[in-house]
């Protein structure tokens, strides 16, 4: 994972530096929305089930906090490193800028597989890191989220254990909690939510019909084709952990969802699919972890649309790939972003002491969603520029713009 994570992380800087360079903007300016602001590495020693204490490695990285307090998950992966965790912060600042979001960006992650872990192991490693990070995080300092390998669980953990070494509680510390705890209503839904009405958007007029394949199929892909399928998009192929479905005619989502609850995962659901980056399809949708179009994926699609519903699915070489052949790529700062949304309407629930019900939570989100989608799409009419170039753009001149208002202190 090094060496990709490496990749992730220049490609990042790249890709803002482009940007950057596009809108005119100066070399120390380029320079500071480039590196992050700061960085915690952790040693997050738990004691194991068996009595013995293992220790693990985490890390918190702040991006920018020129537009407001930091905002990112917390991964837990047996790969998460420095280089992944500092890119994916930079990827929540344009994400939280392009959708108009009072926040700059964040990510946290600690490098261990969670599958391997208890329940009691889980909450003792998670109360550990919370207290490590405890002084670089708060509801005006830095909001963290679930993300890959966590959930609303480990959120309550880490509320509870902030809680602890404060002396009182502070729901707006972490979103993405159980609603019991201010949590937001629709919350679970956000990503996969927001997710589905960007690829609806970006197939056109008439969507009911579409053919979509789908890599990817936990908190983020379950929901997004619950919502596709609402909407008549047929998908025909769907990729896990376990491998990978094809249907010509579009799988049955609700068996699907039944099918992966009862066995862990979509394998024997459907024919096997060899090769799910041939389909031929009307979009491809990655919706697991980064990297995984490169150069040579790229080459095979077989779709003129990708829509990325996970952070930085696509290398820069395989965007150059897609590019040349004319692949039109929706990034991930605008497609996933309904999570982020939600997490930002369940701070400012928690904040304001409010409850909100999901028909007006769902509703704020495809507000902003179209709004987001709406900017991107006359951004690329108005500049002729891929979509990723647009998104990236026009989120990187709102953080200068903030950042250049605010000035450099002293």
């Amino acid at each position: 994972m090094g060496e990709s994570s490496a990749l992730e992380r220049q490609d990042a800087v790249l890709r803002v530096k482009t940007a950057c360079e596009a809108l005119g903007l100066s070399e120390s300016v380029r320079e500071i929305l480039s590196t992050p602001r700061r960085s915690i590495e952790v040693a997050v020693p738990f004691r194991q089930d068996n009595g013995d204490v293992r220790v693990v490695t985490g890390w918190r990285v702040q991006h920018n906090t020129s537009r407001g307090p930091a905002k990112g998950g917390v991964r837990y992966h047996p790969d998460v490193d420095l280089d992944e965790t500092v890119a994916l912060s930079m990827g929540m600042t344009w994400k939280c800028a392009l959708l108009d979001l009072p926040f700059g960006g964040a990510k946290g992650g600690v490098r261990v597989d969670p599958r391997s872990l208890s329940r009691a192991e889980n909450e003792r490693l998670t109360r550990r890191y919370t207290a490590e990070i405890a002084s670089f995080i708060g509801p005006e300092r830095d909001i963290p989220a679930p993300d890959v390998g966590t959930d609303s669980q480990t959120m309550a953990w880490m509320m509870d254990t902030y809680a602890s070494l404060i002396g009182h509680t502070v729901p707006g510390v972490v979103t993405g909690k159980p609603i019991a705890l201010g949590g937001s209503q629709g919350r679970e839904a956000a990503t996969g939510e927001g997710l589905a009405r960007v690829i609806i958007r970006a197939l056109g007029e008439n969507p009911s019909g579409s053919r979509v394949v789908l890599q990817g199929y936990g908190k983020v892909g379950s929901w997004c084709t619950k919502a596709l399928a609402r909407s008549g998009v047929s998908v025909v192929a769907v990729e896990d952990v376990s491998g990978a479905v094809f249907a010509k005619d579009g799988l049955d989502i609700a068996l699907m969802d039944a099918w992966v609850k009862t066995h862990g995962g979509v394998a024997g659901f459907a024919e096997e699919c060899k090769d799910i980056w041939s389909v031929e399809c009307d979009a491809v949708v990655p919706a697991a972890l980064g990297g995984v179009i490169d150069d040579c994926v790229a080459a095979r699609l077989n779709a003129p649309l990708v829509v990325e519903g996970a952070n930085l699915p696509t290398t820069s070489d395989g965007d150059a790939v897609l590019g040349e052949r004319g692949v039109r790529v929706v990034p991930d700062i605008l497609a996933n972003g309904g999570g982020v949304v939600v997490s930002y309407l369940e701070w400012v629930q928690d904040t304001q002491h409010l409850m909100w019900t999901e028909d007006r939570v769902l509703a704020h989100l495809m507000e902003t969603m179209n709004t987001a989608y709406d900017a991107v799409e006359s951004f690329v009419s108005e500049h002729s520029c891929s979509w990723r170039s647009a998104a990236v753009r026009l989120a990187v001149s709102r953080v200068a713009d903030a950042h250049m208002l605010r000035g450099l202190y002293p």
